[in-house]
């Protein structure tokens, strides 16, 4: 399947909740409601420049009926902005009250409306061992939304990604690039490619 993406620039940490936020409104409803997915990968084509998205689209078609639910990688420096961006998403889906990150409690977990969303950094773990034993495979399923910070400590204990999200710096911005690893993941981006509140930032739309 042919990768689908988007690159953002990020200016200030403002721009990395807006982020947030706009992930949370194009996540799509099979997530969200924890239905099914089949069928193309999303109707009409999204505002975003990307090559061959009409056969990425083909190949979603292929890819059958998925039960509802997500996996998000989050990757980047310290201070990059993965939390920032975790708790912005968080907290446009519904989730009030303190929004802790999980560096020392490993796994946060919060419930809205018909949504599970379950927040994981990996970055204080040593072996694949420790991240088999927090059991994350376990916590997929419906309308499940699972976050991973350092993904790249988790190897095979971790399921895999439908959406990759890339934070670095340049200079005293940020930069971000999304891609999508399969059909959900495709959709995600497109629905994404059409919130005009990104516009100013993301560089690859047309």
């Amino acid at each position: 399947m042919p990768r689908v993406s988007l690159d953002f620039n990020l200016p200030d940490s403002s721009a990395t909740e807006a982020l947030g936020r706009a992930l949370a409104r194009s996540l799509p409803d099979t997530v969200r409601l924890g239905t099914e997915q089949g069928g193309a990968a999303g109707a009409g084509a999204a505002r975003a420049s990307v090559a061959g998205a009409g056969v990425a689209r083909a190949g979603a078609a292929q890819a059958g009926a998925v039960q509802g639910g997500a996996v998000v990688y989050l990757q980047g420096e310290l201070g990059a902005g993965k939390t920032t961006c975790v708790r912005s998403l968080l907290r446009s889906l519904g989730v009030t009250g303190l929004v802790r990150s999980p560096t020392y409690t490993l796994v946060e977990t919060y419930r809205v409306a018909t949504l599970t969303c379950v927040h994981v950094d990996l970055y204080r773990l040593q072996s694949l061992t420790e991240v088999d034993e927090l059991g994350l495979r376990d916590q997929l399923g419906p309308a499940s939304l699972l976050l991973v910070e350092w993904p790249e400590r988790g190897g095979a204990a971790l399921p895999p990604a439908d959406l990759v999200v890339s934070l670095g710096y340049a200079g005293s911005a940020r930069l971000a690039g999304l891609s999508a690893e399969t059909a959900l993941g495709i959709q995600w981006l497109e629905n994404l490619g059409h919130d005009r509140s990104l516009s100013s930032y993301v560089s690859n739309l047309t």
